[in-house]
């Protein structure tokens, strides 16, 4: 039994660990605060499902199993503590054990469409193709409103080149949430591969105008322009895929291909910018077959 002041101290603790793990720079205190507190009173629930989360964060796998499993030995297997086991378990690859701790909150609460969902995502992560399939469509069928099962049945199927099927299931995200960065960009990068630029075109600039500074929406925003010849336009949007990511390789190499493109005839100040510039992606990975065949087709062309 706990005297009235050792759980002012056991809660005092935690509250710090509390405070010190919304900064990531205070990993360790919250760490040692979420410590202590356990060290106080050994079988308090709360602690050691935030230092499980803590340690997952930090990527101490093996830490944050063992406090998920006391968790579950002391709360007698709940849904939840189960469910927070079997994600350390994925964490670790350990796809199976994970998969069986989902199964078991699954027996517990039937109805949960996020553990469902699990299931399926770790079928993926197998590369079970067929059976992840089967459980995301369990899980929307659980929870049609829900959107995360819709993206990831769609970016499996985007994954296999299931297109329509994954335009089905992106499109119902964009039905429940019109204002879906990630789905808007994903969509749109169906349609430029079906050659639907113009679609494509339109499903960027709806990501961008509700995200500005998201750079893969400006990068595919830019590929699409450059697919119809736009080069003007796609230049402008590599400056601002490169403005938000000075360092990227997809824009470097987007950037000095239209500089190629759009001009006939170049400086040689142009042209040792734009070799600068593919000199550098290769500099930083020299197996950017883009940059690779750029600098080629340079040299050809006697630069």
């Amino acid at each position: 039994m706990l005297t009235e002041h050792r759980k002012k101290s056991v809660k005092a603790w935690f509250l710090k660990g509390c405070q010190y793990d919304g900064d990531a720079s205070q990993t360790d205190e919250a760490i040692a605060a979420y410590r202590k507190s356990i060290g106080l009173a050994s079988s308090f629930n709360d602690a050691y499902v935030n230092l499980g989360f803590l340690y997952i964060r930090v990527k101490n796998y093996e830490e944050a199993l063992s406090c998920f499993q006391r968790v579950v030995d002391l709360k007698s297997g709940t849904a939840e503590a189960l469910s927070n086991l079997a994600y350390a378990y994925e964490k670790m690859e350990r796809f199976g054990s994970a998969r069986h701790m989902y199964e078991r909150a699954l027996e517990i609460n039937h109805e949960d469409a996020e553990t469902i969902a699990s299931i399926a995502h770790i079928y993926e992560l197998e590369g079970d193709y067929h059976s992840a399939v089967l459980w995301y469509t369990r899980a929307i069928e659980k929870e049609p409103g829900d959107v995360a099962p819709h993206l990831r049945l769609a970016s499996l199927y985007d994954h296999h080149d299931m297109f329509d099927e994954a335009i089905r299931e992106y499109e119902a995200v964009l039905a429940l949430d019109p204002y879906h960065v990630r789905a808007l960009i994903s969509v749109g990068g169906i349609y430029l591969q079906d050659g639907q630029r113009d679609r494509a075109i339109v499903s960027y600039k709806r990501a961008l105008l509700l995200d500005p500074e998201d750079k893969i929406g400006w990068n595919r925003l830019a590929a699409a322009y450059e697919q119809t010849g736009d080069y003007d336009r796609a230049e402008r949007a590599y400056r601002q895929a490169l403005t938000r990511d000075p360092y990227g390789e997809e824009a470097n190499v987007g950037f000095a291909r239209v500089q190629y493109l759009r001009h006939s005839e170049l400086t040689d100040s142009e042209k040792d910018g734009i070799l600068h510039r593919l000199e550098f992606v290769l500099s930083v990975n020299p197996r950017n077959e883009k940059a690779e065949e750029l600098r080629n087709r340079l040299a050809r062309d006697g630069w």
